[in-house]
């Protein structure tokens, strides 16, 4: 059972229909990578300035639109915080994008300077962490990523924070995509999608709320034709159910058609929402360095693409019930205050 303040915060970042309709704008490296080239300069040469310029459209084009935004604390939080309507709940990144690449696997470890403490101060409503896992890695390297989200999770459960936790898969073939520039690596096995959720769903983790990739590359999906999720999908959300933490999926720069698939999976095996970035803002951006065009792109097609990912769950997705409404079970004036 959550507890008051998580269940108020969790319920922030939904919309009427207590689901999810979340844009991610906390990319950095991969915001920094498509820019440059669009700019025709190297990473290194783009200037902050343009990176700052861009997350700020993002909010001022989509914000109003969703239940919530993800930030990252060194782009998003300065660029566009005072942007971010009231009424839009806030989720902040904690993981630094850099991993460290053991060859055996990858760990994840902390923004320098950032922690949860520092989230809950800046008034956000959940903590996001990313981590990379993939059950076959090393030993040493799983325990590694296992006790660092354990960590992260005490931490969210002292402060009350939602806690988020996002997983992806990578290959440990020398060849597989980096994280800095992450797409569905070719041979992903939905059974290590599967093996990771399994593995994250366990009480000692703490979950509040997975964002998952899809267990089957999207470009590979079956078109949905009915009411019947893919198996790999219902394996997914049947573990996710066992445990009683409710689930999103991100795009992970698939197409927009290929994700309203996705979803049209996912939601058919329980999914509550979405929690997507690039399906939404990828496109319109293509302009840059025109800011003036982005902006009308954004303001129409990305407006558009999120419109129609926020209508297909609306119908389609599976409500989520934070916390209980009944009154509290307490005999005598003070009591609350005494035992909360």
């Amino acid at each position: 059972m959550r507890t008051i303040g998580k269940a108020r915060r969790l319920s922030r970042l939904m919309n009427k229909n207590s689901q999810f309709s979340i844009v991610a704008m906390d990319q950095r490296a991969i915001l920094t990578n498509v820019l440059a080239e669009l700019k025709n300069v190297a990473p290194d040469a783009l200037p902050f300035s343009d990176v700052l310029a861009v997350k700020r459209l993002l909010v001022e084009t989509l914000a109003e639109k969703a239940s919530a935004m993800l930030f990252d604390p060194n782009i998003a939080v300065p660029a566009a915080i005072a942007h971010l309507p009231r009424d839009t709940g806030l989720v902040v990144a904690l993981e630094d994008h850099r991993v460290e690449d053991t060859g055996r696997g990858r760990k994840t470890n902390s923004i320098v300077g950032w922690s949860v403490e520092k989230i809950q101060r800046l008034g956000a409503d959940a903590v996001k962490l990313l981590v990379w896992y993939n059950p076959d890695a090393a030993p040493d390297v799983r325990l590694h990523q296992q006790n660092y989200v354990r960590a992260v999770a005490q931490e969210c459960a002292r402060h009350e924070m939602p806690f988020i936790l996002e997983l992806l898969t990578f290959s440990l073939e020398p060849d597989g995509a980096s994280a800095d520039r992450y797409t569905e690596f070719q041979g992903k096995r939905s059974e290590l999608v599967l093996r990771s959720v399994e593995e994250f769903s366990k009480p000692r983790y703490l979950v509040d709320l997975f964002k998952l990739e899809s267990p089957i590359p999207a470009k590979e999906l079956g078109p949905f034709t009915g009411n019947e999720a893919d198996p790999a999908f219902a394996d997914v959300g049947a573990i996710c159910a066992e445990a009683g933490i409710p689930w999103v999926l991100l795009s992970g720069g698939g197409a927009p058609s290929q994700f309203m698939n996705v979803l049209d999976h996912a939601y058919a095996a329980g999914a509550s929402g979405f929690l997507a970035g690039r399906a939404i803002w990828l496109e319109p951006i293509r302009f840059f360095p025109d800011l003036e065009r982005c902006r009308q792109e954004l303001k129409t097609s990305g407006r558009k693409i999120l419109e129609r990912l926020i209508d297909r769950t609306l119908s389609n997705a599976r409500g989520v019930e934070a916390w209980s409404k009944d009154s509290f079970d307490v005999g005598y004036e003070g009591e609350f205050a005494l035992s909360y």
